[in-house]
């Protein structure tokens, strides 16, 4: 009898211990993928100036048609792909002049279309240093960015470079042009222009 006792008050305390489990266990949310309905959240802050590029996250929003709605990745051939309007060119445009293409096309479908347009992520704007510092690689330019900062940044000059031989790398009007900046000078308070602002796609050299 004891035993038959026993063997139901275990019985009893794994079903409450099952139970328990079952009911404290939160269900997990898949993850977003690119063209799923967008949703309200965090949009990057846009660098004056900004117009968007590839890699960059696109949340556009249509009112009342959710299935046109959703976060898109610009391709490297600068396009993103909606339902129904297929291929849209987004690289090189304004989040306002990507809205008002948008609203063209879709014009042509739908009854006055409502279009928004934000940018989740900011991954095109880009500078790139390489050489003699503790970090280099590739930085998100997100905001006005000097030389100095960008050394900062990349952890510092390292001690053995050549501080008055940086270079900055940039294309112009479909060249490259080298822009010279000697740290020492800098460091010293002496020609300060040469610190200048950064542009998506430069170079820095720190040999």
């Amino acid at each position: 009898m004891k035993r038959q006792i026993a063997a139901i008050g275990a019985l009893v305390f794994a079903i409450v211990v099952v139970t328990s489990s079952a009911q404290t266990q939160t269900p997990q949310k898949p993850a977003a993928q690119n063209g799923s309905p967008a949703a309200p959240g965090a949009m990057s802050a846009l660098p004056p100036g900004y117009v968007i590029g590839p890699e960059d996250v696109i949340a556009v929003l249509f009112w009342r048609d959710k299935e046109m709605s959703g976060d898109y990745v610009v391709r490297p051939d600068g396009q993103i792909t909606l339902p129904l309007l297929n291929d849209v060119q987004a690289a090189g445009l304004t989040p306002e002049q990507l809205r008002e293409s948008l609203t063209k096309a879709a014009s042509k479908l739908i009854e006055d279309p409502t279009v928004t347009v934000g940018i989740r992520a900011i991954n095109s704007r880009k500078v790139f240093i390489t050489g003699m510092v503790a970090k280099p690689g590739a930085y998100a330019l997100t905001a006005p960015t000097t030389v100095v900062q960008l050394l900062a940044i990349a952890g510092g000059v390292h001690e053995f470079a050549d501080k008055k031989k940086i270079l900055i790398v940039r294309a112009e009007n479909g060249r490259q042009v080298a822009y010279k900046f000697n740290y020492n000078d800098f460091s010293k308070g002496k020609n300060l222009k040469q610190n200048i602002e950064l542009k998506p796609g430069d170079q820095i050299i720190v040999p």
